[in-house]
């Protein structure tokens, strides 16, 4: 009852949902059975009550073609008159299994999926794995059980987080797709905005209440117009014949052909990991249950142990102390960035003494230490008033990032350019740059090469002022 593709208006829904499901097909080396030619007898689906149970080989098809029989290293879809294996359908995957022979037939095959061949024909997707089978035989087909617990578990908590969806967010949700497997549920849904937390929460709270009712679950098989009328929620872009099952689980109503728990107990626990939007209008919760839900709240609960160590403060402090912590973070970030402002001052008061001189043009280039780039631009506009007139080139190398700076005063502009003389410097050290006349920015990542690309501007410097004069 619950696979369907995403996205806002019905007829592009459809041809997606469409194209999705043709892929789907495709894909891997068990999706061909569209090739498969079967006008034989339905399959009858015994899942619903029993997961092992004795099956006549009806029909066996290898690479798409119908064969009589199969060996050990074969892979083929076998059709069985009957079986518990449920086919992929609704957003729930096929069932996986093993097939065996009886008494003297030591056939064994792996079941890696179940997919429906055509509507109430099933093919079981297996790799032969010792023996041989041939059709009309009888054999053994048995569900993994395990597997099987953790996908029904799955796939009731969706039917109650679909309705506790609706009651937080109102009658505008609709199921838009979802994928239930044995490790999580994926569910889309029609929604104009993210999810707050609050109301994640409430419907975690919602899930985990019905949970802790251990209702009785009940499917029904009626009129499909029956069923409306009782209150059953027929599911966007589905399809439903004249008789329809109809699963009720604790307060929730649906639709459903698919494979359930007892008792809603039987999921143990739910919770939701994650949130997020796939289209526009539609959003997509994923959640895990029984199992798989408690090991992450043990496994976070852990992660909180030790982060409260490190901390040093009980788990139920922790916000508050972790707002010290960050307050105190900021304080000495703010002092840091003071330290390296006088810093560069310092260096700044102390550099235009070792300005040089071509003519009558004074220039400096230099690289300061213990300052970040942020300093270079304070310091520039400080050499600057310092020596009056001046061409200037300052860097400075934080985690093997260069930044450069260049500086020509006003009076120099007509024969000095900034821009150039930065980007002279960055090329020699893998960079480049730009900016103003007067000012300009760059940077590199050759630090190795930094003090000779320094070193080079008294000769281009020079190359200059022969030109413009």
């Amino acid at each position: 009852c619950r696979e369907r593709g995403v996205t806002v208006d019905e007829a592009g829904f459809e041809i997606a949902m469409s194209r999705q499901r043709d892929q789907a097909r495709a894909a891997g080396k068990f999706k061909a059975a569209a090739g498969i030619d079967f006008h034989g007898d339905a399959t009858r689906f015994d899942g619903y009550d029993c997961l092992i149970e004795d099956a006549k080989v009806i029909a066996i098809y290898s690479q798409g073609l119908s064969v009589d029989e199969v060996k050990a290293g074969d892979r083929a879809i076998i059709v069985l008159d009957r079986t518990p294996f449920y086919a992929e359908s609704g957003g729930q995957v096929g069932d996986r299994g093993q097939l065996a022979g009886r008494s003297e037939n030591r056939f064994e095959a792996d079941i890696e999926d179940t997919q429906k061949i055509s509507a109430e024909v099933f093919g079981h997707h297996a790799v032969i794995k010792q023996g041989s089978l041939r059709v009309g035989e009888v054999l053994s087909a048995e569900v993994n059980p395990t597997l099987r617990a953790h996908t029904i578990r799955n796939h009731s908590a969706t039917h109650l987080m679909h309705k506790a969806l609706r009651q937080v967010l109102g009658n505008h949700v609709q199921q838009k797709g979802s994928l239930v497997d044995e490790h999580k549920t994926r569910f889309d849904f029609s929604h104009h905005a993210a999810m707050r937390p609050a109301e994640l929460r409430e419907v975690e709270r919602i899930v985990n209440q019905e949970i802790l009712l251990n209702n009785a679950t009940s499917a029904r098989v009626m009129p499909f117009d029956e069923a409306v009328k009782a209150g059953a929620m027929a599911l966007f872009g589905e399809k439903y014949g004249d008789v329809v099952r109809v699963l009720e689980i604790g307060s929730s109503r649906e639709l459903c052909g698919g494979t359930h728990v007892v008792r809603t107990g039987d999921i143990g626990s739910f919770r939701i990991i994650g949130e997020s939007g796939v289209a526009a209008g539609i959003r997509r919760i994923e959640a895990i249950t029984g199992e798989t839900a408690l090991g992450l709240w043990q496994e976070q609960d852990a992660q909180l142990a030790r982060i409260a160590q490190l901390l040093k403060a009980p788990s139920t402090e922790l916000d508050a102390r972790l707002r010290d912590v960050l307050e105190q973070m900021k304080g000495m970030e703010r002092e840091l960035a003071q330290l390296k402002s006088r810093m560069a001052a310092a260096q700044g008061s102390g550099l235009a003494a070792q300005a040089q001189q071509i003519g009558e043009v004074r220039w400096l280039a230099a690289k300061l230490e213990g300052v970040d780039a942020k300093s270079l631009r304070e310091t520039m506009d400080q050499l600057k008033q310092e020596l009056g007139s001046a061409v200037i080139v300052l860097s400075v190398v934080e985690d093997e990032k260069i930044s450069i700076i260049a500086g020509v005063t006003q009076d120099l502009l007509d024969r000095v350019k900034a821009g150039e003389l930065v980007n002279f410097v960055a090329k020699q050290v893998g960079g480049k740059g730009g900016g103003r006349a007067d000012m300009a920015q760059a940077g590199g990542t050759e630090v190795a090469k930094l003090a000779q690309a320094l070193e080079s501007v008294q000769d281009w410097l020079n190359a200059k002022l022969k030109e413009a004069s």
